[in-house]
């Protein structure tokens, strides 16, 4: 275990208090009664990023209406039991304007694989919410390690029914069964916003718009607003966090977090909002949601500069247009760089004996979207040309840097608008080099990549459409999702280069659930999987096949491929284009979805085994040395709050196991329907 000294320079790495075992007896506060009051402590209780010895913990106390002052004196006490007969160790802070009255404790000089309960208390007696946590359990522990993975709330048009079902189930298992944590992907809040009245009754694709909460600063584009302030910013995770389902499971929970888009910018990368076309310097607005985001998540990240104590320190920038850019597309203008280093949330642990996490930020270094939107047609809105797509996606690198100037497509030959640009990535150099290293130097059998959107592409032969119907202008696939070929080549390169085994990507983003192999490219191009990968439905938010009814008309030539049946009764067909092709979907509009898997094409996508693009809910993972399964909990579109204590009913719930493969091998995936009957619809 490391020494009082060790976790006093490990606190302040972190910008977080110390609370040891020791420090009970210095504690300052006067004894008062202990009596729970919620309403002085709004945003509930949270830990995060636990390690065998200690665990960070996290609080919000404003003060009360009538209250002044600029900070207020809080108390953590850290118990073996919820009863707090048996404190094991307490800590003293102060919660101040600055910070929005947060607090970041870690809780250091605890056991591993325990279970703790904590509470913290103002100097009145005042006490917040009981929250449960849990160590992670030590390097040698080799017992099987169970945790969750999220992404993408939008509690301002739904409700999060997943993570009130999530608990209902742990709490009914046996404790060593019991989550370690939950991993959050990304899109703890949605920084683009509606109001009410921003659309006609009130709603959004079906949805009821919540006035959860209003930007008291902000701006209004097109019909939905954006944050403008660190003010603003805060605001967004002040409404999100009264949801009572996302705090109960933050109470109970340890939760291990990284961004994905939304935290900052829906349109941004590095320091760079993105708008109506046009690119637009946002580096105050970039140094603002991440100073947002370490008040509000207990995460051991990184500030660039010393830390004394629970503080965040925030550059000065200034909005300054960014045209240079380095080889990578990372501007080099030194604003864009100060607000992008901020805060550094890149990071890796190990997890018992058998994982080690290795968490990526996707966001920060990423370069400006390249723009195939050429090589697409009217008829086929989904789609662009896979092979231009490959070629735009290269930029300058393509070819060992011998781009062609012009790509066909319709019987012309149109120019090919990133050839002067630089390749798509979204590590950069610096990120990227540490991933390989982490990957090639892991002893641990399992290596669970968190990353926030995830690797897998999703195309269709669009080519293979039957006469009568609308033709492709390409001579290949239509890709729907996919890029960062060169990038991922380099990375998966490396793990075969290196021998590297059981890799296993979890993501979110995608608002849809999916599982298959991690590769670099698809056929006809070289083929090589090397990991498996797992995407989750979101907790929340909209997903493609439930706005589909609402894009796609009903007078469609194409409308097959997308949607079988009216309103509200429809078929999401989407998934069978994509897993099968485009004869299986168009077969499926007969309802037999046995024949339609007969017309399916094999070589669409080899890499997937499943694909739901409308689902809703979270995916679990169990660890054990030889092999990992990842199980997803599917659930009706959360349009309101669940009546009942389990959050409602499942549509499926369907388990991939992959077993730990050798230096040399190909992984593989093992499928079993645990529970619901529509799984026929989103599987191989």
């Amino acid at each position: 275990m490391r020494t009082h000294r060790q976790f006093l320079k490990a606190a302040s790495a972190i910008g977080a208090t110390l609370a040891m075992p020791d420090a009970f007896a210095r504690s300052t506060l006067t004894p008062t009664p202990w009596q729970e009051r919620r309403d002085r402590y709004p945003q509930g209780v949270a830990s995060g990023d636990p390690a065998p010895h200690s665990v960070i913990l996290w609080t919000r106390s404003p003060p009360a209406a009538g209250e002044s002052g600029d900070s207020r004196r809080l108390r953590l006490d850290v118990a073996r039991d919820p009863e707090f007969k048996n404190v094991v160790l307490s800590g003293e802070t102060r919660v101040t304007a600055s910070f929005d009255w947060t607090c970041r404790f870690m809780a250091a000089g605890l056991e591993p694989a325990t279970e703790y309960w904590y509470r913290f208390t103002d100097d009145a007696g005042h006490g917040s919410r009981i929250g449960r946590t849990l160590t992670a359990p030590a390097d040698i522990d080799a017992r099987p390690v169970r945790f969750a993975f999220v992404s993408c709330q939008d509690v301002g048009q739904s409700a999060c029914n997943a993570y009130r079902r999530m608990i209902w189930e742990d709490e009914r298992r046996p404790r060593d069964q019991q989550l370690g944590f939950v991993l959050h992907l990304g899109d703890f809040i949605y920084e683009i916003c509606w109001y009410p009245e921003d659309k006609p009754d009130g709603k959004r694709y079906g949805r009821r718009i919540r006035d959860v909460f209003r930007y008291p600063n902000g701006e209004n584009l097109h019909d939905y607003h954006l944050p403008t302030t660190l003010e603003d910013y805060r605001t967004a995770y002040r409404g999100y966090l009264l949801d009572p389902d996302l705090q109960d499971a933050r109470a109970r929970f340890p939760f291990v977090a990284v961004w994905d888009n939304h935290e900052f910018s829906w349109r941004g990368f590095q320091s760079i909002q993105v708008f109506d076309g046009k690119q637009r310097p946002a580096q105050t607005r970039r140094v603002a949601a991440n100073q947002a985001w370490w008040e509000f998540q207990p995460a051991r990240v990184a500030q660039p500069r010393k830390v004394d104590g629970d503080r965040f320190v925030a550059p000065a920038v200034q909005n300054v247009p960014v045209t240079k850019f380095d080889d990578e597309g990372f501007g080099i203008e030194p604003n864009n760089l100060a607000a992008v280093e901020s805060l550094k949330i890149y990071r890796t642990f190990r997890y018992g004996a058998s994982t080690e996490v290795i968490l990526t930020d996707n966001r920060s270094f990423k370069t400006a979207d390249a723009d195939p939107g050429a090589f697409s047609s009217d008829a086929f809105p989904e789609f662009v040309d896979e092979d231009a797509a490959r070629v735009v996606d290269d930029g300058r690198t393509y070819d060992g840097g011998k781009p062609p100037a012009t790509l066909p497509w319709d019987g012309k030959d149109l120019p090919n608008p990133e050839k002067d640009n630089p390749r798509q990535g979204y590590l950069g150099a610096k990120q990227r080099a540490w991933l390989i290293e982490k990957l090639r130097a892991s002893k641990a059998p399992w290596k669970v990549w968190g990353h926030s959107f995830g690797t897998l592409a999703w195309r269709t032969d669009l080519q293979n459409l039957p006469a009568g119907l609308p033709k492709w202008p390409g001579k290949g696939y239509g890709l729907a999702n996919g890029g960062y070929y060169s990038e991922h080549a380099e990375v998966f390169g490396a793990v075969r280069k290196h021998g590297v085994t059981g890799l296993a990507i979890v993501a979110g983003d995608k608002h849809s659930f999916w599982a298959g192999l991690a590769c670099a490219d698809l056929p006809p191009r070289d083929y090589d999987p090397v990991a498996v990968e797992f995407i989750t439905g979101s907790i929340s938010a909209t997903g493609t096949g439930e706005a589909l009814p609402y894009v796609i008309k009903d007078n469609d030539p194409l409308r097959a491929l997308y949607l079988v049946g009216k309103t509200p009764d429809h078929i999401t067909s989407f998934n069978f284009t994509i897993l099968h092709g485009v004869r299986a979907a168009l077969a499926l509009q007969d309802g037999d979805v046995a024949k339609a898997r007969a017309l399916r094409n094999p070589d669409v996508s080899p890499q997937l085994s499943f694909a739901d693009v409308g689902g809703h809910g979270y995916a679990m993972v169990t660890v054990t040395p030889t092999a990992l399964e990842s199980e997803f909990v599917c659930i009706p579109t959360p349009f309101e709050r669940s009546e009942t204590p389990d959050g409602g009913p499942l549509l499926y719930r369907v388990v991939h196991r992959a077993p730990l493969w050798r230096a040399g091998e190909r992984p593989h995936l093992e499928q079993k329907v645990i529970e619901g009957h529509a799984v026929a619809q989103y599987s191989i």
